[in-house]
C-alpha cells in the first residue's frame, strides 16, 4: 500500500548558513577533495594558505606528504569534503581545479554513497556465495557468525563500537590501532574490545578482517585485479591478502576472480566497488582530461538492506524521488519532502533513477516522539542550507557551536509553518504568536487552558479567523487530521499526531466536524475501498 504525505510547500525561508571549519588532526590519512558548491572557503596545508575556493572551484590534497589540512568556510557558504577511495594516488601533488558543468550533482552523489548504505542493482550474491560455499570447507573462526559468507558481521549496538564498525564499513583501509579508534569515539581500548566481543561475537580484529574481506568479494566481483584490491581494503602486502582471502573462503583471490567470470553471476558494481570506479573518474576531472567534460552517469535506482536504525534518521530528497518501505507500507518520497524514519522500526529506503536523497540528521527518543513516518515538504529556496545540514551531520566539516539536535526545531518549525497552511490564522502578533505555539506541539497529550489567554488574544480570534480559541484549536486538530488521512496514515497514527490517545475518542470528534468517519473519508479521498 502506497502512502504520503500532504506536500504544500512552506513560505517559510531558511536561516542563514554559518561558518564551518575542519581539521585532519586525529583522522586517518587519505585522499582529501573539497568542493565549493556555493560561497568562499579556504584551505590550509601544514599552517599555511594552499588555496582560496569560491563557487564552481575544488581542490585535491593527496594523502602524503601533506601532515595538517584545515578547511574554513565563510558564512553562506556550502562545501562538500570527499574522501576518495584509499588507492587514489595517481595525483601527487596539491591543485585547484574548475568543476566542469554537469558534474555538479555527481559530486553530491559521491558524497552521499560515502555516508549512506546503498546497493545499486550488484552482482549476483547468491551465485557468488554459492561458488564460495563450495570451495569452503573449512571456513575460518572469524566466518562463524553469518549465515551467509557475504554477509557482514552484526553490527555493535553501543553508540562508540558501532560507530567505528560503520566507519570500518564505508572504508574497510582504515589501519587504526583500538587505541586510535577508543579515542576518536570518546571510549577507551578495553570498552571497545568488549563492546565488539558481546555484541558481535568476534573480537575487533575478526571483525575488521571479515569487513575488509567481504569488500574485496565485491571489488574482486567488479573486475579490480588483486593489488588493486589489497590496497582499497587494507592489507599491507598482495601475499598477506591472499593468504587471509584463502583461508576464508578456500579460493585464492585469482582464483576466485577466474572460477566467477567462467560462472552465471554477472559483475555489476556493489557500493564500494562503485565508489572505487568514481575514484578514477574524480582523478580525470581533476586532471582536467578532455574526455571530463561530460560528467558519468549518476547512480541507477538504489535501495538500502532492510535494517532498524538504533536513532530517529531524518533523510531528505534532493533529487528525483524515492520511497520507504515498513512492512506492507510504502511511503512515497517526492523531491523535497524530508522524512523522519523512527528508531527501531524495519525499513528499507530506497531511490529511484537518477535520484538523490541526504541523510540531514538523528535524534533520540528523548528529543523527538516518533512511533511512525513524519514528512514535510521544503522548497528548492531550501537546497543550500539542507545539502550544509546533511555536511554538518556527516562529515567533520562543521560549525564551532554545532548543534546536533537543531535539525529537530529546524523540522518542528517548518512543518508547523506546513499546518498553519491549512486552518486560518490570526494576525495579530499575540494571537498568532498563540496559534503557533499551538501548532508546534498538537500532538502533546495536554493543552494549556483557553481561559490563561488575554482578552485580547481571544479577541483577535473572533474577529480574524471567525472562531473562538477553543473552536480554532478544533478545527485545526481536524483539519490536519485531513490532510494526513488523504495521505494515507493510518487514523491510529493519525489520532496520536493530532493529540488524541485513544482512536474512538478521535473518530467521534473527526466525525462531528467533517460528517464522516476517518476510515470513510481516507477511503473516499484515496479511492480505496
Amino acid at each position: 500500500m502506497a502512502s504520503s504525505f500532504p506536500t504544500t510547500l512552506s513560505t517559510s525561508g531558511p536561516p542563514p548558513i554559518p561558518g564551518a571549519r575542519s581539521d585532519s588532526t586525529g583522522h586517518p590519512r587519505r585522499p582529501l577533495l573539497i568542493w565549493v558548491r556555493t560561497g568562499t572557503a579556504h584551505l590550509r596545508i601544514d599552517d599555511a594558505e594552499a588555496f582560496h575556493l569560491t563557487t564552481g572551484q575544488g581542490a585535491w590534497i593527496p594523502a602524503d606528504g601533506w601532515e595538517h589540512r584545515a578547511i574554513v568556510t565563510e558564512p553562506g557558504t556550502v562545501a562538500f569534503p570527499l574522501w576518495p577511495h584509499p588507492g587514489a594516488g595517481s595525483l601527487s601533488e596539491p591543485r585547484r581545479f574548475e568543476v566542469p558543468d554537469g558534474w555538479q550533482d555527481w559530486l553530491i552523489q559521491h558524497f552521499n554513497l560515502q555516508i549512506t548504505p546503498l546497493s545499486g542493482r550488484g552482482y549476483s550474491q547468491d551465485a557468488i556465495t554459492g561458488l564460495l560455499r563450495r570451495s569452503s570447507s573449512r571456513p575460518s573462526a572469524s566466518a562463524r557468525v553469518p549465515s551467509a559468507l557475504l554477509d557482514l558481521p552484526a553490527m555493535p549496538k553501543t553508540r562508540g563500537a558501532r560507530a567505528v564498525a560503520e566507519e570500518l564499513i564505508r572504508d574497510p583501509a582504515l589501519d587504526l590501532t583500538v587505541e586510535q579508534w577508543a579515542t576518536r569515539v570518546l571510549s577507551s581500548p578495553r570498552t571497545l574490545r568488549r563492546d565488539f566481543l558481546a555484541d558481535a561475537g568476534l573480537t575487533f580484529e575478526q571483525w575488521r578482517l571479515h569487513c575488509r574481506l567481504t569488500a574485496a568479494v565485491g571489488f574482486l566481483a567488479s573486475g579490480h585485479d588483486v593489488d588493486q584490491v589489497a590496497a582499497r581494503v587494507g592489507f599491507a602486502s598482495r601475499n598477506g591478502f591472499t593468504r587471509a582471502f584463502k583461508q576464508q573462503f578456500g579460493l585464492t583471490p585469482h582464483e576466485f576472480s577466474r572460477k566467477l567470470s567462467a560462472s552465471s553471476a554477472t559483475a555489476d558494481l556493489t557500493q564500494r566497488a562503485t565508489l572505487a570506479r568514481q575514484t578514477d573518474d574524480l582523478v580525470r576531472m581533476v586532471r582536467g582530461d578532455g574526455a571530463s567534460a561530460t560528467a558519468p552517469d549518476l547512480l541507477p535506482a538504489a535501495r538500502t538492506p532492510r535494517h532498524a536504525n538504533d536513532m530517529h534518521v531524518l533523510s531528505w530528497m534532493y533529487r528525483g524521488s524515492g520511497y520507504l518501505d515498513i512492512g506492507d507500507r510504502r511511503y512515497e518520497r517526492q523531491r523535497g519532502v524530508a522524512t523522519w524514519i523512527p528508531t527501531d522500526v524495519e525499513h528499507t529506503t530506497g531511490i529511484r533513477e537518477n535520484s538523490i536523497s541526504l541523510p540531514l540528521g538523528n535524534a533520540s527518543t528523548a528529543s523527538l516522539r516518533l512511533t511512525e513516518p513524519l514528512q514535510v515538504q521544503f522548497s528548492p529556496a531550501w537546497d543550500n542550507y539542507l545539502m550544509y545540514c546533511s555536511i554538518s551531520a556527516r562529515s567533520i566539516l562543521r560549525p564551532d557551536d554545532y548543534d546536533p539536535r537543531h535539525i529537530v526545531d529546524l523540522f518542528t518549525e517548518q512543518l508547523t509553518a506546513q499546518r498553519a497552511l491549512s486552518v486560518p490564522m490570526p494576525v495579530d502578533p499575540r494571537a498568532r504568536a498563540t496559534a503557533m505555539d499551538y501548532l508546534r506541539r498538537i500532538d502533546a497529550s495536554s493543552e494549556s487552558a483557553v481561559s490563561d489567554f488575554p482578552a485580547e488574544v481571544h479577541r483577535a480570534f473572533r474577529d480574524e479567523t471567525g472562531m473562538t480559541v477553543a473552536r480554532w484549536r478544533y478545527a485545526a486538530r481536524m483539519r490536519i487530521a485531513r490532510d494526513l488521512l488523504a495521505g494515507g496514515a493510518k487514523p491510529s497514527a493519525v489520532a496520536r499526531r493530532v493529540g488524541y490517545r485513544h482512536l474512538p475518542t478521535f473518530s467521534a470528534a473527526f466525525s462531528r466536524f467533517h460528517g464522516i468517519s476517518p476510515r470513510e473519508y481516507q477511503e473516499r479521498e484515496t479511492g480505496k475501498a
